[in-house]
């Protein structure tokens, strides 16, 4: 059999092309590796009677286009907002953060008066800077080398929207892409742990450190997502991350789309210039009229692709996309809930995000050890305890907690990681939060703990970044993978590119893959059910 598309990793990128292509009448099958679906967005038991999010664990970029699109909702995602977080600093205190601006208005002001009327301001110009690039987010970046009348027609639609900015924003914004996320917020605040905590989105996920050129934009690219409406706001999907992708996979099935779990793939089949399926590991061949990747760029077409078949100039493009990991991750089971000797009993903030480094200059102690090529012995953790407010994920009166943790490199001193490394990293994270939490370590049931390697071995996401390649302004928009390819497109006519190493970038996102799969239809011809209008999004 021979089908109309084949797509390689279930993740939720190749779930949301494979969803637009089978709504549009394609017969598409998807082949993934692992026995389950989900790639970097799964929930699993990994101890009885709790739901890990392993991977990624907060939802807020996901684009509700997609969702409505998709019906995802019908298929049982929900996505619950969470109550703000909370700073700990080194002398007992902490700074609470707040879904309402009064409340974190009032709140900056207990730290700074002067901070709490710059938080005004700060609002006030990154959600200028959000509106501004989201409608980008659903629209395929033109090649500003082409002449071809579609990417003339977008680069005119971009310059509108450059020049229905005012003078002086034009210029705020050229200057936030490029600038550091230290520089910009000193142009703000004054107080370190109210500085420290709006940076925490600029280095997640990322490996460059808060006074790295560029980290302002990776900021911009955690506060331009929302949940129901809400822009800037982050929530818990209910039963964990795993939900969403159960809820694309269902949407999927529910078309005609097959799934075919414990089928990983050797090598992208190519004949004459164009390729016609894929070898299984199993040594089976899948055949299909067109292929798209979901692995990043390094990936398919340096293990996957046969060298013979790419241009020497793309290949060499390729090969200097940079995939540097930066992070990783601890998934904890816990007999009760953590007591943090500085929030006050009952304080919403614990349902939220939760930090202990409490300076930038801490955050960049953290990023040395990473060019060191060590893991970080006082770390920056990004924790979160989503069964605050979903406890469908453990057993009644148990919690689950998610660490987020910068800076794991993806080798320690040039060498790879092993299980003592690995250990030592878990170690040095627990013992962090026990500094904050006196008898956390007392109530811990089980811990996961995932280094690059892991996520590099179970996920397939080279080096462990968890953006599938670097959110750095050169590889953004019509550079994103490579110049003259930002068009989900290959040199191997019939194969695409739909994960996160194209535009617009990584995160739970969903748009490369809607994207991929609105360039496809295109380019067939063939109308696009149940799509919202690629130019029309807000």
């Amino acid at each position: 059999m021979t089908y109309d598309a084949v797509i390689i990793g279930a993740g939720h990128n190749g779930l949301v092309a494979g969803a637009y292509l089978a709504r549009a009448g394609l017969k598409v099958c998807i082949v993934e590796k692992n026995d389950w679906v989900g790639g970097a967005a799964v929930s699993r038991e990994l101890y009885p009677g709790f739901t890990y999010s392993n991977c990624s664990y907060v939802s807020s970029l996901f684009r509700p286009e997609i969702m409505r699109d998709l019906e995802l909702p019908r298929h049982g995602l929900q996505v619950i907002p969470y109550e703000g977080g909370a700073m700990f600093t080194e002398s007992g205190g902490y700074l609470g953060m707040h879904r309402d601006h009064d409340a974190n208005r009032r709140e900056f002001a207990r730290h700074s008066a002067r901070d709490a009327e710059g938080y005004d301001r700060y609002s006030r110009d990154v959600l200028r800077h959000c509106r501004f690039i989201r409608p980008l987010l659903m629209r395929r970046p033109p090649d500003p080398a082409s002449f071809r009348p579609r990417d003339l027609s977008e680069l005119a639609w971009l310059g509108k929207q450059m020049f229905g900015l005012s003078e002086m924003a034009m210029y705020d914004m050229i200057r936030f892409w490029t600038m550091s996320i230290s520089d910009y917020l000193d142009e703000y605040f004054e107080n370190p742990v109210i500085k420290a905590y709006q940076a925490v989105g600029s280095i997640i996920g990322t490996a460059l450190g808060p006074m790295s050129p560029g980290t302002a934009y990776i900021l911009l690219h955690h506060a331009m997502g929302d949940v129901d409406g809400n822009v800037g706001a982050w929530g818990y999907a209910r039963g964990g991350m795993g939900s969403i992708t159960r809820a694309l996979a269902s949407s999927f099935k529910a078309v005609g789309g097959e799934i075919r779990t414990g089928s990983g793939v050797e090598q992208v089949l190519v004949r004459g210039g164009r390729a016609y399926g894929v070898a299984l590991s199993d040594g089976q061949e899948v055949l299909g009229k067109r292929v798209l990747s979901n692995m990043d760029v390094r990936r398919t077409f340096l293990k996957h692709v046969e060298a013979r078949e790419l241009p020497d100039a793309f290949l060499k493009r390729v090969r200097n996309f940079k995939t540097r990991g930066s992070s990783g991750k601890l998934n904890i089971a816990l007999d009760r809930a953590p007591r943090f000797t500085a929030l006050p009993e009952g304080a919403p903030n614990i349902k939220g995000d939760l930090h202990f480094t409490d300076s930038i200059a801490k955050m960049e102690h953290a990023y040395d050890d990473w060019k060191a090529g060590l893991f970080s012995r006082d770390p920056f953790q990004d924790m979160m305890i989503p069964t605050m407010l979903d406890p469908t994920m453990t057993p009644p009166g148990k919690h689950f907690m998610s660490c987020f943790v910068q800076y794991a490199p993806p080798k320690i001193e040039g060498r790879d990681w092993t299980d003592t490394d690995r250990d030592a990293f878990g170690a040095a994270c627990i013992n962090q939060i026990e500094t904050y939490a006196p008898g956390f370590k007392n109530s811990i049931l089980h811990v996961e703990v995932r280094t690059p390697r892991e996520l590099e071995a179970e996920v397939g996401l080279t080096e462990g970044n968890i953006f599938q390649g670097e959110l750095t302004f050169d590889q953004l928009l019509f550079n994103r993978p490579v110049p003259g390819y930002a068009d989900y497109r290959s040199p191997i006519r019939d194969l695409w590119i739909c994960g996160s190493s194209t535009h617009p970038g990584g995160g739970v996102m969903g748009a490369p893959g809607r994207n991929a799969a609105a360039e496809i239809l295109r380019d067939m011809k063939v109308p696009a059910r149940d799509m919202s209008d690629a130019y029309a999004v807000l």
